[in-house]
């Protein structure tokens, strides 16, 4: 098996590179064990982000049946809510900022997408992932600002003149693409507020954009049943879904090597990958490259827990990611969709100031010196999570974050700072205010910071340290 190389602070390992050299189809036609193994653990990595991401958009746009369908694709299904511990599809939802969702499906034709007027000070912003979940492309308040405008969205194959009228094309590397809405929330009062901007958010066909007829549909899909989260884990059935997955996304030139590679294991689109056709050894040894796969995530968790992994590191396009599979099946595992770096960071809180887990049965604070907020151009958050299911918590305030539009309801320090109170039991009334409410058990903390200002980015502000709180301290 390959060493996976880091470097330093950035943490960059050379999956890519070990991916397309380590074997070659040329290089044996019987598939030994170890060969086997070590392609699946590479597919797997490879592979994880893009079923991950088909059980979410199966989900919200194909299973008219289930609790988290949203609709129809090639039309924005918004809710003037925010999430809360019902809403279990996504891992790490953010709560600051009502969804808008768009399933795309390009295969037929571009669409137009309309952004209303946004009034100043309000952010907003729509995400543009491929099936690869690259972030491709960003329209909002950081991008393309706060006023109205048409873009067009096109898949991989259309080649066609760009309309007057249209302010940017964006292209999807894939032939499904999901935009990710997000609109600030400046209180409940504020709902309407945001309603109204939602409804701006438009999609058409660009034949209904350019009063044309609608060019003959793509064939209808017979989308298959996707794999459980748990499933998703250790099934080998995972690399059938993959092989399904691949016949919407167009090989990019940088993998056609290692599509080759991953074609001694039949994974690949239009391949049938068959376990039962493999030996008992062979089969045993898939397995075993998919637990080689979570070993090697177990060394990115190590590195994220110490504050050598961020965020940062782990989101964008592919430019910005280099092909690196391990940090995209990281950023998918951690919390999907999460954005680029330059939209929103996300320091992540696994353990307290002494390097233990977070755990309910222990009392938090978390003090912000004066001055020393997260420094933001829109807002920042900070938002609980219980594990290992990566879900908000349930509890009796329905509470579940702490933001900046709150500052003017915290209280603060008798210096200008700002304490925060995370525990499972109430901190008391006089500081109730404060608490973010903790479950029983494990649980982790993300801080969002929005449109981040460049001394968060380039290291100059450092999110400050969680501190075991003895005095208020909940029993096990």
């Amino acid at each position: 098996m390959e060493a996976y190389v880091y470097n330093n602070k950035k943490s960059s390992l050379l999956l890519s590179a070990a991916l397309l050299t380590t074997f070659t189809v040329a290089q044996a036609a019987e598939l030994t064990p170890a060969e086997a193994r070590t392609i699946a653990r590479d597919a797997y990595v490879y592979g994880f982000p893009l079923v991950d991401h088909y059980r979410i958009q199966h989900a919200f746009f194909v299973d008219h049946e289930g609790d988290q369908y949203k609709g129809a694709w090639n039309q924005v299904h918004s809710e003037a809510r925010v999430f809360t511990p019902q809403d279990t599809a996504i891992q790490t939802p953010n709560s600051d900022t009502p969804y808008s969702q768009l399933g795309a499906d390009l295969r037929t034709e571009p669409l137009v997408l309309s952004m209303p007027a946004v009034e100043p000070g309000r952010y907003y912003a729509a995400q543009f992932i491929d099936a690869y979940t690259h972030n491709f492309a960003y329209v909002g308040s950081r991008t393309t600002g706060n006023g109205a405008g048409d873009y067009l969205l096109a898949g991989p194959d259309w080649k066609g003149p760009v309309p007057k009228g249209i302010k940017q094309v964006l292209r999807s590397e894939t032939e499904f693409a999901f935009v990710f809405y997000r609109t600030q929330l400046f209180g409940p009062q504020d709902i309407d507020a945001v309603r109204k901007v939602q409804a701006g958010f438009r999609v058409r066909p660009l034949s209904a954009y350019l009063g044309q007829p609608a060019p003959a549909a793509a064939p209808a899909v017979d989308f298959i049943k996707p794999l459980t989260v748990e499933q998703e884990r250790g099934s080998l059935d995972f690399f059938k879904q993959l092989n399904f997955i691949l016949g919407f996304c167009p090989t990019h030139p940088s993998e056609r090597e290692l599509m080759e590679r991953f074609a001694r294991l039949d994974i690949g689109a239009g391949r049938h990958f068959d376990p039962a056709s493999y030996s008992p050894e062979v089969r045993q040894a898939i397995s075993d490259g998919i637990a080689d796969a979570w070993k090697e995530q177990d060394k990115l968790q190590a590195l994220a827990g110490a504050g050598k992994l961020t965020s940062g590191d782990l989101t964008g396009d592919r430019a910005s990611l280099k092909n690196n599979y391990l940090y995209r099946m990281r950023a998918a595992m951690a919390g999907i969709y999460g954005n680029s770096k330059e939209e929103a960071i996300y320091p992540v809180y696994y353990q307290d100031a002494h390097g233990q887990r977070l755990d309910g049965s222990r009392a938090y604070v978390l003090r912000f010196a004066p001055g020393q907020l997260p420094p933001v151009r829109a807002f920042w958050s900070l938002t609980l999570y219980q594990l290992p299911s990566r879900l908000l918590v349930d509890n009796p305030l329905n509470r579940y974050l702490i933001n900046s539009p709150m500052l003017p309801q915290l209280k603060r320090d008798a210096d200008g700072g700002l304490t925060l109170y995370i525990q499972h039991d109430s901190p008391g009334k006089a500081l109730e205010s404060n608490w973010l409410p903790a479950p029983q058990g494990p649980f982790v903390v993300a801080m969002r910071l929005f449109w981040p200002k460049p001394e968060a980015l380039d290291g100059h502000w450092s999110k400050p340290p969680l501190q075991v709180n003895a005095t208020l301290a909940s029993q096990p």
